[in-house]
């Protein structure tokens, strides 16, 4: 049975956006190769941080909903501990209600920006 997920993590702000797109790929990857699935991602982009982690002031936010085995959080939390571009991280399980809101708020997120206008005066 495949329990759901929600990660967070910080990266180093002094990441290029092609490392931060590389660290990103690195943990859908390691998901998918045991046996998850990647259910939704979003890059949440270089935000200020409420205190300073390794003397560092801001940080690239990324998070990941999935699917996977109980056993694997270890696994993924240890990856986030080796590596030395994620100076924070969360998981957490979903239960039914976090799922269902999450749902919504994809959805909510969807319509809003299918709804913007489309500036064709130039």
């Amino acid at each position: 049975m495949l329990n759901q997920y929600e990660t967070v993590f910080i990266a180093t702000p002094v990441l290029s956006e092609s490392q931060m797109k590389e660290a990103v790929a690195k943990y859908t990857d390691l998901i998918k190769g045991n046996n998850g699935e990647v259910v939704y991602e979003e890059d949440w982009g270089l935000r200020k941080l409420a205190y300073p982690i390794q003397k560092k002031t801001t940080g690239f936010y990324h998070l990941i909903e999935f699917k996977a085995e109980p056993e694997f959080v270890d696994t993924l939390e240890t990856q986030y501990r080796r590596d030395e571009r994620i100076i924070r991280f969360q998981t957490v399980s979903m239960d039914k209600h976090a799922i269902a809101y999450a749902e919504r708020r994809r959805a909510k997120k969807a319509n809003a920006t299918a709804e913007q206008p489309v500036n064709t005066e130039e």
